[in-house]
């Protein structure tokens, strides 16, 4: 298993809920803002067109229609940092239970496939009630991504957290290497490359969208692997790997400020202008070198901050904690929701400051369901089928 500690071990079970508070808590926060960037699809039909390898690029009028979509850019690879770290700790609890690997690599195989059966059967249904129509009749999303990435790296778990950041930076190097020159965006023949690889889409002659991908899974992989290295850092001695982790997202800031000037090599294109917006607005479908730096290295420096936090500033955070352990459940939800209250209250979609109540109000309802979900997954009837979702 990753990094096992040895004088350590017997206290794992007792400390695991303890370890599980910032990754949790940091869940819960990308959570929050991904509901934000959603409510602005269904509630304000302002959502940016997306930040592309190629095609016409999001140009943002004001200052709050960029950071509305700026603070959700760390939504996605803070996803696939997290599963990352909760699949170590996950597998690490239960082979001290007495799980053999074959076990741990089965119930991940079969939740990866749950997630992935969610996305295409139920999830892609939902994305329907987009204002103006979805039009795709296969959407590779976020989830799709995910399951397909928590099937690969249950594959490589029990490597070394070293030899984890080894194939966590050729992941990362390697895509960004791969990814096509911006000239050549259009709709593409090749849907392998689709899932795997190169966002786009699969366009059929009479103009229909048989196929469109924002998440290949190869280019997301790297966040994961890095974050089962994290994870097991963290089951050796959490406030070490914490504070690795502080560190670590200073030099990736650092890295992202270069590489972002220069301009150049690990940006997939060059920026529109010298603008501050621009310069924060780097290419996300495929992540480019300097998105993974720049979002890794701020939710880094949150998961350091939730696992600071004592006394009353922990208490005040716990709804965050609630989202978090409960991000499947909240995701299919939210949508449904969002889109309800979109229809409801603003058919027409609305400005900015109209929206951000609407998302608010969407976060009231949904908090106490998720504790109500919580609740109910405890359950030992439904147990063994709710632990893979």
């Amino acid at each position: 298993m990753i990094d096992k500690p040895e004088s350590q071990t017997h206290s794992v079970p007792n400390k695991l809920a303890e370890r599980l508070f910032a990754p949790d808590a940091l869940r819960g926060l990308i959570i929050v803002l991904m509901a934000l960037d959603h409510a602005n699809i269904f509630v304000a039909h302002k959502h940016s067109s997306g930040e592309y390898w190629g095609g016409a690029f999001p140009v943002y009028y004001d200052t709050l229609a960029f950071l509305t979509r700026f603070v959700t850019h760390f939504c996605a690879p803070g996803f696939f940092f997290l599963m990352g770290v909760g699949m170590a700790l996950f597998a690490f609890s239960r082979q001290q239970d007495g799980w053999t690997r074959g076990r741990i690599i089965r119930h991940f195989l079969v939740r990866g496939g749950v997630i992935l059966a969610i996305k295409l059967l139920v999830v892609n249904q939902l994305w329907q009630l987009t204002p103006g129509g979805w039009g795709i009749r296969i959407y590779i999303g976020v989830l799709f991504a995910l399951g397909a990435c928590m099937i690969l790296g249950s594959l490589l778990l029990w490597l070394k957290s070293s030899y984890l950041f080894g194939v966590a930076l050729i992941l990362l190097v390697g895509t960004g290497l791969l990814a096509p020159d911006p000239s050549q965006w259009g709709p593409s023949m090749n849907w392998v490359k689709l899932v795997l690889l190169e966002p786009g889409g699969l366009i059929n002659s009479s103009g229909e969208t048989l196929l469109w991908s924002n998440y290949p899974v190869l280019p997301w992989l790297g966040l994961v692997v890095f974050g089962m290295a994290i994870g097991g850092w963290l089951m050796v001695n959490p406030s070490q790997a914490y504070s690795r982790a502080w560190k670590l997202g200073l030099v990736f800031l650092a890295t992202f400020m270069v590489i972002r000037y220069l301009d150049g090599f690990g940006n997939i294109r060059a920026r529109m202008s010298n603008e501050w917006t621009d310069f924060l607005n780097p290419v996300k479908y495929p992540p480019s070198i300097t998105f993974t730096l720049l979002t890794s290295g701020v939710n880094l420096l949150l998961l350091w901050l939730f696992s600071r936090l004592r006394g009353w500033t922990k208490w005040a955070v716990q709804p965050l904690v609630v989202f978090g352990r409960a991000p499947l459940f909240f995701y299919m939800t939210h949508l449904l929701l969002y889109a309800g209250l979109g229809y409801l209250l603003t058919p027409n979609g609305s400005s900015l400051l109209v929206m951000y109540p609407v998302w608010l109000l969407g976060l009231l309802i949904l908090y106490p369901l998720c504790v109500w979900y919580r609740n109910i997954k405890g359950w030992k009837p439904v147990r063994p089928v709710l632990q893979y979702f």
